[in-house]
């Protein structure tokens, strides 16, 4: 099989690149830890209560980690995706001798440096790559790094990390399909490649991209330059309502609980906005690369839609949303929540009279 990333020094670089964490005590760090599972079930209940949504399948309990292996367990879930994608690009061709190792090599490098970077930066994450159903992770380090910088309530701002987390949790597990449709619209893209000789080519070219903008926060280059066909376009834009809908859900579900659980929700919404829209130069070269700035524009578009639609149909209206992927909403349906509850739930009675 033709080598893509070199994995094992993906892994080595990543945890000699990661930053250390803040200055914790063992005890308090297994004290962390322990709260944060304990919060965990607590925002399960929570999340299910306000969203009428529930597990339909065995959830993993969640899985406190550092940064070191919070990038280890990505790793191992991009070789689920990766390997069997390169495989069959490649009609399982043995490697191609000193260049495919020194690509390989150089690919290992450059993802490693990516997820150094992401492993000081995440607070939690659905990871749905390594396993079905997936696992919830929860990166202890950074939050309590994050809630340090905000001033913040400890345990208020852990139950307020969980409750986004658990949403997410919630969305793949109450709704078996999901995790097999949102693999199936990452293979779809591949699919969509007009010549499979060139995609594993830039799909490096896209790791190199966002390598190089780690290391230079002027980059104008984009990892959108790689979609080449009408084809991938058409699947990125499908991707990108999915990815706007679970993130508008999981802030609208962690607004709607908080306040009548978390004390000091208020404030730490404030700051915590005011930290996400900030951001240091770096933080926003990746934005920039991505193509998304949108991206921070996908938590206040995707709420304002969920409140929409909430508003109009109510939360069991909004949950038919879950129905299907016919039912999902389209891109152009994000910023027009009544033509979402028309397609699906037909004409609404005028309001008023």
């Amino acid at each position: 099989m033709a080598q893509f990333v070199d994995w094992d020094l993906a892994a080595a670089t990543a945890g000699a690149l990661s930053k250390s964490g803040p200055t914790v005590s063992y005890e308090d760090a297994m004290a962390v830890v322990t709260e944060l599972r304990d919060l965990t079930d607590e925002a399960a209940g929570h999340v299910a209560a306000y969203t009428g949504l529930s597990s339909q399948v065995e959830v993993p309990p969640v899985r406190v980690v550092d940064r070191k292996d919070w990038a280890a367990v990505n790793i191992e879930g991009l070789k689920q995706v990766i390997i069997p994608l390169v495989t069959r690009l490649s009609g399982d061709k043995q490697p191609g001798g000193l260049a495919d190792a020194i690509g390989s090599r150089v690919t290992g490098v450059q993802a490693g440096t990516i997820l150094a970077y992401l492993s000081g930066r995440v607070l939690g994450q659905y990871e749905v790559f390594s396993g079905n159903p997936g696992q919830l992770l929860l990166n202890a380090p950074n939050i309590v790094e994050v809630e340090r910088k905000l001033g913040a309530d400890p345990r208020d701002f852990r139950l307020w990390v969980c409750l986004h987390e658990v949403t997410h949790r919630t969305q793949f597990t109450a709704v078996p399909w999901m995790r097999g449709y949102f693999l199936g619209e990452v293979q779809a893209f591949v699919d969509a490649s007009q010549s499979t000789e060139h995609i594993l080519e830039r799909l490096r070219r896209g790791v190199a991209t966002l390598s190089d903008a780690l290391r230079d926060p002027d980059s104008r280059s984009s990892v959108l330059d790689i979609v080449q066909t009408p084809g991938q376009k058409a699947v990125l834009d499908r991707l990108t309502a999915l990815m706007t809908l679970l993130e508008g859900h999981a802030e609208f579900v962690m607004d709607g609980v908080g306040p009548d659980v978390i004390p000091s929700v208020e404030s730490i919404r404030a700051k915590f906005n005011h930290r996400r829209e900030s951001g240091n130069p770096l933080e926003k070269a990746i934005r920039r690369l991505l193509g998304i700035e949108v991206k921070m524009r996908q938590y206040a578009e995707g709420r304002k839609f969920v409140h929409g639609v909430v508003e109009r149909v109510g939360m069991n209206g909004f949950n038919k949303i879950f129905d299907s992927p016919l039912t999902l909403p389209r891109l152009d349906e994000l910023g027009d929540p009544d033509a979402w509850v028309a397609r699906v739930h037909g004409p609404q009675p005028a309001i008023g009279g």
